[in-house]
């Protein structure tokens, strides 16, 4: 008898949009929960426009959307709203992305949802917060990443900050909301009773600094962190060096520093008055680099260097480009790079899922939905709305559907 899955029976209302908020539910998606993507009309979730796409289906959409049902309405519509409230009754969770106090504007804030459904776990993404200072701004990751520290120490030290080209801070934040609606799930179990999650990005960036924060702090500020480029400030040899024909990523901490000697045939390196320290290794971090390029350079390819690290265990790593990652073995052997079949996009590629339980080894086949395309089977499946009801609807605007 197959196993149900582990999140089966669980219904949760999703009013997110972009990343933050579909990166949480397209985890618990995967795990088998019922997700009903509750979609603003005419539009929808505004990712639908975003590249890549193709007869204006958006990849992007895709990839964060599989396996949850497309509910769109018109939320400013009275007879939405009591769609609305109807749902919150038959689901065990509310998760919304809007800037704080839009969803309240709608008339679905903590306290009326609780109202309505004292079981219910409602869960808040936004940049800042619930509360605070900087709570009535908008913001996305990049802006929450720039007030956490984090954006200052990216780049050149004698250049402008840099961004990362991934969104770091709306996929973790989402991976701490879905940890956090798991916990608060198990509590409703204990207590009966639901409760509200503030989840922000500002928040999950700043919980990232594992040397900055404790450091500066604890050290009464001596130690400043800082742009640092293609090396560690406070770690040596931790960075990009130059192989024989490109770069290679070096990670010797303290206990490897002699182990890296050994392999580079320099054992005299070892207790060198410039390197015996990780101090003195990062105070002549420039004479470092040259030692390290200079014997790099010997070998004939990146590839015969990084396996004479590798022989001796000093983390080492290649330099890879987007596509070079897609395409490699071990990323397709563990399905950390995912092949996906869509109704219009065809097969493409999209990161895998990174939660792994031996219990539950395969993953389901999920498709994206369509527009409201799930607006009919909702309101007669857990409403008992007949078709004439929902067709009277459709005409009005109420509802909302589009075949992409």
């Amino acid at each position: 008898m197959a196993k149900k899955p582990i999140l089966d029976g669980y219904r949760i209302l999703d009013f997110t949009q972009y990343l933050a908020g579909p990166s949480a539910t397209r985890l618990m998606a995967e795990l088998g929960a019922e997700i009903i993507k509750v979609e603003m009309a005419p539009y929808g979730d505004p990712s639908r426009a975003f590249p890549y796409r193709k007869n204006k289906r958006s990849a992007y959409y895709v990839q964060q959307n599989r396996g949850k049902k497309s509910l769109c309405l018109e939320l400013k519509d009275a007879r939405s709203q009591t769609i609305v409230r109807e749902l919150i009754g038959e689901c065990d969770v509310l998760i919304e992305n809007y800037a704080p106090g839009v969803i309240g504007r709608l008339g679905f804030g903590w306290e009326q949802v609780r109202a309505l459904n004292p079981k219910l776990v409602m869960c808040s993404i936004s940049a800042f917060g619930q509360t605070g200072p900087l709570s009535h701004l908008s913001g996305f990751d990049y802006i929450a990443q720039a007030y956490a520290g984090v954006t200052s120490v990216i780049g050149e030290p004698d250049r402008p900050p840099s961004l990362p080209m991934l969104a770091i801070g709306d996929v973790t934040t989402g991976v701490h909301a879905a940890c956090a609606l798991s916990f608060a799930l198990l509590d409703v179990h204990r207590t009966g009773v639901g409760q509200h999650l503030d989840i922000s990005l500002l928040d999950c960036y700043f919980h990232q600094h594992e040397v900055n924060v404790q450091a500066y702090s604890a050290s009464g500020g001596q130690i400043v962190p800082r742009r640092a480029g293609s090396h560690h400030y406070a770690v040596a040899p931790t960075g990009i060096f130059r192989g024989p024909e490109g770069y290679i990523m070096i990670l010797a901490l303290l206990h490897q520093w002699p182990v890296l000697c050994k392999a580079m045939g320099r054992e005299d390196l070892i207790k060198d008055e410039r390197f015996k320290t990780n101090e003195l290794r990062v105070a002549n971090l420039q004479e470092l680099i040259a030692l390290i390029e200079g014997w790099l350079q010997g070998f004939p390819t990146d590839a015969a260097a990084i396996e004479a690290l590798q022989a001796v265990r000093v983390p080492v790593a290649p330099i890879l480009t987007v596509p070079q990652a897609i395409a490699h073995p071990h990323h397709r052997a563990r399905g950390t790079v995912r092949q996906v079949s869509d109704r219009m996009l065809g097969e493409f590629d999209i990161p895998g899922m990174p939660l792994r339980f031996s219990g539950h080894p395969e993953l389901p086949e999920l498709q994206a939905p369509f527009l409201g395309e799930h607006n009919g089977e909702i309101l007669a499946g857990l409403l008992g709305y007949d078709a004439a009801r929902v067709a009277e609807l459709e005409g009005a605007g109420v509802l909302v559907s589009a075949a992409h």
